[in-house]
């Protein structure tokens, strides 16, 4: 008798020692075998610990997942869980704002985070216009058919109304730019509401989506220099169109066989089996627009340096596509 109490009280000391270990996670059912619970062998840690709490996350889809409830599917709405778009609009008008700056200064960091604002706020706006024309197509794509339109979070007039406040709060963004860039910004408007209704009736969407995107190219020298230097602005903007063919079209091969089954169209569609060498245009394209940008705009040997970087990122990109075959 003496032996089987010496031997459960070096159990329950071996099951307190371990409770205090550094690093032990089951101390809580340790201290539980202690207290008289039975003994089924030797102690071994809990197969699953208890989770300590939600970890704390700042990429763009926790901050939204943390938002209110009824705040999410407009949050989603604007794609602020999906903010690749948002940098997408913003850089082209990084470009020109930093071309813009005098030779030896920094860009304007209020008009960058001007723009910064209006990228988030146009790229909402956008991406509800979007969802509005395309809420019926959007319910037969796997991808999409959880867009908040498509998948009743939010009604048609709820979306209007957003798409006012969205508009309303970009306005004022404008306002804060000269008469030229007011004016200049405001032609947008009209490629914004109809690019996403090209994929209806063009194998060219993406060019539309080009032309949309890149805006910020002529807005953002406008914005610092009272209006837009041709020479280097245009071939700028077209810089960036044939960046956004590149990436868009690659993106687009994704989405090409329910687009064959829903009746829209797509350069993917377009190019097929030869993509390669339509992008391999478009980045010649692309880096002969950008070299033009330099040479108009007087830059030096670290611009044609980070020039040289981006097409070895391109040819990277390129070589490292698999194009699949259409499956219907």
């Amino acid at each position: 008798m003496l032996g089987s109490r010496a031997a459960g009280f070096a159990r329950d000391l071996r099951a307190v020692a371990l409770a205090w270990l550094p690093g032990w996670r089951g101390r809580s059912f340790a201290l539980a075998r202690t207290a008289g619970a039975p003994h089924s062998g030797d102690l071994q840690p809990p197969a699953c610990p208890e989770p300590r709490g939600r970890q704390l996350s700042l990429s763009a889809a926790a901050v939204v997942d943390s938002a209110p409830r009824p705040l999410q599917p407009y949050l989603r709405l604007m794609r602020l869980d999906k903010p690749i778009g948002t940098w997408l609009l913003y850089l082209p008008c990084t470009w020109s704002i930093g071309l813009a700056a005098e030779p030896g200064c920094f860009p304007d960091w209020y008009m960058l985070s001007l723009f910064g604002t209006g990228a988030i706020l146009m790229r909402g706006a956008g991406c509800t216009i979007n969802d509005m024309w395309d809420q019926d197509y959007d319910k037969k794509v796997t991808r999409t058919a959880n867009r908040p339109i498509a998948a009743g979070d939010i009604s048609t007039f709820q979306s209007f109304v957003f798409l006012g406040g969205q508009l309303t709060l970009a306005l004022g963004v404008l306002l804060c730019l000269n008469y030229y860039s007011i004016a200049l910004g405001a032609g947008s408007l009209l490629l914004v509401i109809t690019y996403p209704l090209m994929k209806r009736i063009s194998y060219w969407p993406q060019l539309a989506l080009g032309l949309t995107f890149n805006w910020g190219a002529l807005l953002g020298w406008s914005a610092i220099k009272g209006s837009c230097d041709p020479s280097v602005c245009l071939p700028l903007y077209f810089s960036g169109v044939m960046w956004t063919l590149i990436y868009d079209t690659i993106y687009a091969h994704q989405d090409k066989r329910d687009d064959v089954l829903i009746g829209l169209k797509s350069t993917a569609l377009r190019f097929g089996e030869n993509t390669k060498p339509w992008l391999s245009g478009f980045s010649v394209a692309m880096l002969g627009a950008l070299s033009l940008v330099g040479v108009n705009s007087g830059q030096t040997a670290p611009y044609y340096a980070a020039l040289g970087a981006v097409g070895a990122h391109l040819t990277h990109q390129k070589w490292g596509l698999e194009i699949l075959p259409r499956l219907v």
